[in-house]
């Protein structure tokens, strides 16, 4: 087994199992496995999304497991949705921003999420019960499915959003390339995930719980950048965050802890990792990654 196929098998595998075992409903929390990002025994997953941007209502309206912890940040807020509009959400775990996103599409509107992994799926469709019987709506699905192969049809969809999920693929520009393909012209990429001001000491890579932790994979801005205009992506924002890695920090995360012992004295994972916000347009629709089709 090659190097990649190992680590792309662990993250399936982790979150597999948050998706089986974190049931707040069932009063079995959603700390199940330490290492992904945001999951951690020290922070309760809806104080991490107050923190990084969520409010007590939004969360309050959720069914009571779709949040397990595993955001960086709060796309909806960038996102601008607009009534009729068509969103996608690339590695939709849950359901959680999804289910935020349904009501402001509407129901002349559709909101699609694509995860690989089966068992978030089955979570996220047995939560579509809550969502329209507290909604009233039937405007959201959920596709089996990798971002680097998305099962969307080219030029059909207006926003793309991904919370804390592109830097778990280890062909990121091939999910760019993805984004740009499904976007209708002048679609919008509004997108929360983790990036890195300078590069990780080889040391942490190293640290198998760090990819699915959203560290290791985590690609430097400049390099997020030059993929997205590779894409064919415009007007290109990338906005560091840095209230997650403090949120995680301040309540001693174990995967921190790790990582912060692999760093030169005196530095700490603040002055390497951050949250981004990350915002784009496509005009033309259709692009390749070597230009437009």
């Amino acid at each position: 087994m090659s190097t990649n196929e190992a680590i792309r098998d662990q993250i399936r595998s982790d979150y597999s199992t948050i998706a089986t075992t974190s049931n707040k409903a069932e009063g079995t929390g959603s700390c199940c496995c330490a290492g992904a990002c945001g999951v951690t025994e020290s922070i309760d997953p809806d104080v991490l999304a107050e923190q990084i941007g969520y409010s007590r209502e939004e969360l309050e309206a959720l069914p009571a497991d779709a949040n397990m912890g595993l955001s960086c940040g709060n796309p909806n807020v960038i996102a601008n949705l607009r009534e009729g509009e068509t969103v996608l959400d690339l590695g939709s775990g849950g359901g959680f921003d999804l289910f935020l996103a349904g009501p402001k599409v509407g129901k002349t509107g559709k909101a699609i999420g694509v995860d690989m992994t089966a068992e978030m799926i089955g979570k996220a469709r047995k939560n579509l019960e809550h969502y329209t019987e507290t909604t009233g709506l039937d405007n959201v699905e959920f596709r089996l499915g990798e971002i680097e192969h998305l099962p969307v049809a080219d030029n059909s969809v207006d926003v793309v959003m991904s919370n804390c999920v592109i830097n778990l693929a280890l062909d990121k520009q091939g999910v760019w390339n993805e984004i740009a393909r499904v976007l209708k012209p002048g679609g919008r990429v509004a997108i929360s995930d983790m990036a890195l001001f300078k590069p990780l000491p080889e040391s942490v890579k190293g640290i198998v719980e760090s990819w699915a932790g959203c560290i290791a994979g985590a690609a430097l801005i400049e390099e997020l950048r030059d993929q997205m205009f590779n894409a064919g992506l415009q007007g290109v924002t990338i906005t560091p965050k840095p209230e997650y890695v403090r949120a995680l920090m301040n309540a001693d995360d174990p995967l921190y802890k790790k990582v912060v012992a692999e760093l030169p004295e005196g530095e700490s994972a603040a002055d390497y990792i951050t949250s981004v916000d990350i915002a784009a347009v496509n005009p033309d629709g259709a692009c390749c990654g070597t230009g437009c089709c």
